[in-house]
């Protein structure tokens, strides 16, 4: 395997001097980095601890000891990224691109792997309207993003998903209007069989968006609107009988975005009245709102959350940034049926609340940092009657990053 991964890598590195076309350009890019990291307890998270959420929940013990009241640390280079930037030659009158960008954050047990990241083509006319056809960031990932050094960029309360879609834009003077068919892969939405991308697979219809943003040389603004559609189950099993089912939980999600730079300052900040947003790393998912005795074919109610983030950055050589997160939970539409058939992530958790503050020392080429954040996650019982969380206890976590990056 890492005989294959090093060609691979070479590969990459000998690509634009062995694949030069006429009219045709190059460019690679990417950054040798390491994140070394401190919790004091146990976490929800992904990429082995790199991409942090919020603490887990308190477990006792026959003694009525905390099994989740663990501190641990590790030290990773694996979210070291390589990517090309090609153009290329018009087709008719439109301009023609490309990006690739890979990193080895895909992993099985000890094995590191190549990710894709990016992986798309671009056509961009000069009328003002372009067409995007393969993976990138999700539309909800916006215009907008924080500062911040961990890698999870202000997840769970940032939208964070990469994924295959189809995207048209409009630009006219500072207006963009955005169009997205978004179909799940890597970043998966959850149900009955745990996360999959049979949901949205078996729905036929892909995840659509629509946006506006306005941007000029300080000021970034956005709206934009979500819609997701799963089929969560096609047959079920009642007294060893089985039957077909025709069973869907569309949910709706709604974002407005900005931020404003002006000399060394930098302030930015997103709101979401969200639904179902598992696979953007969001919590919030679905629960069983009824059940049919005879075929056992279900129906659905989204857990809706409003999710809300601002961050200021100032610096330029010497670089501070300060975030703060916030997420509640509104509860479903329709009453649920058991809080065993509740789909999602944190579904038990009432109020989620992050605070991040770091300092960064900045060449070119090079980044070095240390990130202090506090996160604190408010767990109780669901109410059946509205979905909503009650009987709350706090558990919080400490996280210290440091960083050191190597741009090339």
């Amino acid at each position: 395997m890492k005989r294959y991964l090093l060609l691979l890598i070479c590969t990459l590195l000998t690509y634009p001097i062995m694949a030069q076309r006429k009219n045709f350009t190059y460019k690679f890019y990417g950054f040798v980095r390491g994140d070394m990291y401190y919790n004091s307890r146990t976490n929800v998270e992904a990429v082995d601890g790199n991409f942090y959420l919020y603490p887990m929940d308190k477990k006792y013990d026959a003694d009525g000891k905390d099994l989740n009241a663990n501190p641990n640390s590790s030290f990773y280079t694996f979210t070291t990224r390589f990517g090309l930037d090609a153009t290329g030659p018009n087709i008719g009158k439109a301009k023609t691109s490309a990006k690739i960008e890979l990193d080895l954050g895909g992993f099985n047990l000890a094995n590191y792997l190549l990710r894709i990241r990016h992986a798309y083509v671009n056509l961009d006319w000069e009328s003002g309207s372009s067409l995007l056809l393969g993976q990138t960031w999700h539309p909800l990932f916006g215009a907008v993003m924080p500062e911040v050094l961990n890698l999870n960029t202000g997840s769970p309360y940032q939208p964070f998903n990469r994924s295959a879609q189809l995207r048209y834009q409009y630009k006219r003077n500072k207006i963009t209007l955005t169009g997205s068919a978004v179909y799940q892969l890597m970043y998966l939405s959850t149900g009955p069989n745990g996360k999959s991308e049979e949901y949205q697979k078996n729905a036929v219809i892909p995840e659509l968006f629509a946006g506006i943003t306005y941007r000029d040389k300080e000021f970034v603004g956005g709206l934009g609107m979500e819609m997701l559609s799963l089929k969560p189950r096609l047959h079920s099993t009642v007294n060893d009988n089985v039957y077909k089912v025709d069973e869907r939980i569309t949910s709706f999600s709604f974002m407005a975005e900005a931020q404003y730079r002006i000399d060394k300052w930098f302030f930015a900040g997103k709101t979401l009245l969200s639904s179902n947003q598992t696979h953007n790393a969001m919590l919030g998912g679905y629960g069983v709102s009824s059940i049919d005795k005879r075929t056992g074919e279900q129906k659905y109610t989204a857990s809706r959350h409003s999710t809300s983030w601002v961050n200021a950055v100032y610096g330029t050589k010497w670089r501070g940034n300060a975030f703060i997160g916030y997420s509640k939970n509104l509860g479903t539409g329709d009453a649920l049926v058991s809080a065993d058939k509740f789909y999602g992530t944190g579904v038990d958790i009432d109020q989620l609340l992050t605070g991040l503050v770091g300092i960064s020392y900045n060449l070119p080429h090079w980044k070095a940092g240390v990130e202090y954040g506090v996160a604190t996650a408010w767990y109780g019982k669901t109410n059946l009657s509205n979905g909503k969380v009650n009987q709350t206890h706090g558990v919080t976590n400490h996280r210290i990053l440091g960083l050191l990056v190597y741009h090339f």
